[in-house]
C-alpha cells in the first residue's frame, strides 16, 4: 500500500531502466519499470541498490520525481556528486535495459495527497525540487484544483531542473504559480539581482499565513532551516510547515 514506512514490510524490486533524460549538465532523470509496484504518494522516496560485478553493493535513498501510475513506472532524478560513489554511475554509466533494485515507497509525513484542498506553498533549493515536482505532477494527474505556488531557488539559469515542463506551467493557466530565485547569476534583465530568499521576497511570492497554506520545503539543511524560520516569523503555524532536508554528502533528493 502506498504510504508504507516500515522497511521490514517492504521488499526489494528488481526493476528495468526504460528511459533516461538529462535535466542539467549534472543531473539526470531515470525512468524505471518496477514489477508489482504498489503505488506511491507524492513526496515519498525509495532506497535504490546497485550491485557491481564483483558482488559489492551500495544503497542510496532518492525522492520519487513522478506521480503514481498504474503501470508501475516511476522516475527518479539524480544529481551527480563530484566525490560520489553511486551518483556518477547513475548519471553517466546507466543505460536503458540495465537493472537496479528498489525498496519502497518510504515516508508518510512529507507528502501531498490529492484530497488536500488548501493552498500549497512549495519552496525548493536546488535538487530539493524533486519531491515537490512529484507533488505538482500528482496534482495535475488527479485533476486537483488546489492552488499551488512554487518558489524555486537555484544558483543560475542552467541549474533549473524540469525547465521545459515548468515553462509550460508558467505560460498556461494550470493553477501553479512559479517564482525563480537566482543566487549567483540571473538571466539578462532579471528584475532581482542574485541573492538568497529573504523575508521580503518570501512574503511577495508565497501564500499569506491567513490562508493557512501547507508549506513544503526541500533543500540543503541550512536552506530548509532558513526558510522555515522566515515562514514562522511571518505568522505561519509550525504545524503547517513540513521540511525535507539533506546535507552536503547526502543522497536525497
Amino acid at each position: 500500500m502506498a504510504g508504507a514506512t516500515v522497511l521490514g514490510r517492504l521488499k526489494w524490486h528488481v526493476c528495468t531502466v526504460v528511459g533516461l533524460r538529462d535535466e542539467t549538465a549534472t543531473a539526470r532523470t531515470i525512468a524505471l519499470q518496477v514489477p508489482d509496484w504498489p503505488g506511491h504518494v507524492a513526496g515519498q522516496r525509495v532506497d535504490l541498490r546497485v550491485t557491481a560485478a564483483d558482488g559489492y553493493s551500495a544503497v542510496r535513498e532518492y525522492s520519487i520525481a513522478s506521480a503514481s501510475r498504474p503501470d508501475g513506472r516511476i522516475e527518479l532524478s539524480v544529481e551527480r556528486l563530484p566525490d560520489g560513489e553511486v551518483s556518477p554511475y547513475l548519471t553517466q554509466g546507466l543505460v536503458v535495459g540495465d537493472h537496479v533494485e528498489l525498496r519502497g515507497p518510504i515516508g508518510g509525513w512529507f507528502v501531498w495527497r490529492d484530497d488536500q484542498t488548501e493552498p500549497i506553498q512549495l519552496v525548493a533549493g536546488g535538487s530539493g525540487v524533486v519531491p515537490l515536482m512529484a507533488m505538482i505532477r500528482s496534482r495535475e494527474a488527479a485533476g486537483s484544483s488546489a492552488p499551488f505556488r512554487l518558489l524555486y531557488s537555484v544558483r543560475q539559469p542552467a541549474a533549473v531542473w524540469y525547465r521545459d515542463e515548468l515553462q509550460k506551467l508558467t505560460t498556461k493557466n494550470h493553477g501553479v504559480d512559479i517564482t525563480y530565485v537566482y543566487t549567483r547569476s540571473a538571466p539578462p534583465n532579471w528584475p532581482r539581482p542574485p541573492a538568497r530568499i529573504d523575508a521580503t521576497l518570501l512574503a511577495a511570492a508565497s501564500w499569506p499565513a491567513a490562508l493557512t497554506p501547507t508549506c513544503y520545503i526541500c533543500g540543503p539543511t541550512s536552506f530548509a532551516e532558513h526558510i522555515a524560520g522566515l515562514l514562522t516569523s511571518s505568522g505561519h503555524s509550525a504545524e503547517q510547515i513540513r521540511t525535507e532536508r539533506f546535507g552536503p554528502s547526502g543522497n536525497r533528493p
